[in-house]
């Protein structure tokens, strides 16, 4: 009887030294604070598809997803395509997926890091920083991307991008998701992330989805994490805010659940392509708050076995 007791426990030794203990990376709102600052600072002008602003924005995302080690997905980090006769560029990293079948399935998480430039003038002020639309959501999707290169442990493969003139009408992502079909990408699911900074003070949830009945996508999210943290908007669903962001032309072309999270379906923000829509604004313990709170339902999206994110209809409700 004891060798047995003495066999079960070299067992449970050699069990847990074979499963290193993964490292707790946590995204503070200093970290966010600063990125975001960044982004909406002046010295950007507003961050216009094709400005020197834009240029510094791509610049600053390329060089944190450097110093992540997150790769370029293709040759380099840009994505080009033409607005008339202007340059215009997405940034897009990948990170690869640990599982040999299961990092052929791609999960695209992606905000747009453009603003309009200027706004109507405001006490003599006609910048518009664009601090919650949406420096928030790039700032966002950049932190996972630092929260996956670290951890390692994402079974399916995550690409993120950051979309260049989604203010004149989604162009960066309808680029993207076009090549991205025409090339076979092997998409599972899209998760776009606007207007993150600012916190709702009269709902039981703290994020809400686009087209939440177009899929079970809120419901698996709420699942992983163990809490009723996205929920529906229906100044969203008035609005029809499922077609107003980047995922929409992922979409169009995959036909599977492509969705935004967002804190702000614009009951709770006065500011939005204003002026004033500056970091002063934000709430940054919030905005760390929710990344992390959505980090575990994404970690769980990526080692799943099979695909549990599902389409209920075929039209955007």
């Amino acid at each position: 009887m004891k060798q047995i007791f003495s066999f079960i426990a070299l067992l449970l030794i050699v069990s847990c030294k074979s499963e290193p203990k993964l490292e707790t990376i946590t995204i503070t709102s200093d970290e966010v604070k600063t990125a975001v600052t960044y982004l909406a600072s002046d010295e950007l002008n507003g961050r216009r598809a094709g400005s020197e602003g834009i240029e510094k924005a791509a610049s600053y995302i390329e060089s944190e997803f450097k110093s992540y080690g997150v790769k370029p997905y293709y040759e380099t980090y840009r994505d080009h395509f033409k607005i008339d006769s202007l340059d215009a560029f997405n940034v897009i990293g990948f990170i690869e997926g640990t599982d040999a079948k299961l990092k052929d399935e791609v999960i695209i998480l992606g905000a747009h890091y453009d603003h309009i430039g200027k706004g109507k003038t405001v006490d003599g002020d006609s910048l518009a920083n664009g601090a919650n639309d949406n420096a928030a959501g790039t700032v966002g999707v950049i932190a996972m991307a630092r929260y996956f290169a670290k951890r390692k442990n994402n079974k399916r493969s995550i690409m993120f991008a950051l979309f260049s003139a989604e203010e004149m009408g989604l162009l960066g992502s309808k680029h993207l998701a076009k090549r991205l079909k025409s090339e076979n990408l092997n998409l599972y699911t899209m998760l776009n992330f606007e207007m993150i900074g600012v916190p709702f003070k009269d709902r039981d949830y703290e994020a809400f989805v686009t087209g939440y009945d177009l899929s079970n996508m809120a419901d698996k999210i709420n699942e992983y994490v163990g809490s009723n943290l996205i929920g529906a908007s229906d100044v969203a669903k008035k609005y029809q805010l499922f077609k107003r962001s980047d995922n929409y032309p992922f979409y169009e072309e995959f036909g599977l659940p492509c969705q935004t999270i967002s804190s702000c379906d614009l009951s709770n923000f006065d500011y939005y392509h204003h002026v004033d829509d500056e970091i002063s604004q934000l709430d940054f313990d919030f905005m760390a708050s929710l990344i992390n709170k959505t980090i575990p339902a994404i970690e769980e999206m990526s080692n799943t076995e099979t695909k549990d994110i599902k389409m209920y209809a075929t039209e955007a409700q």
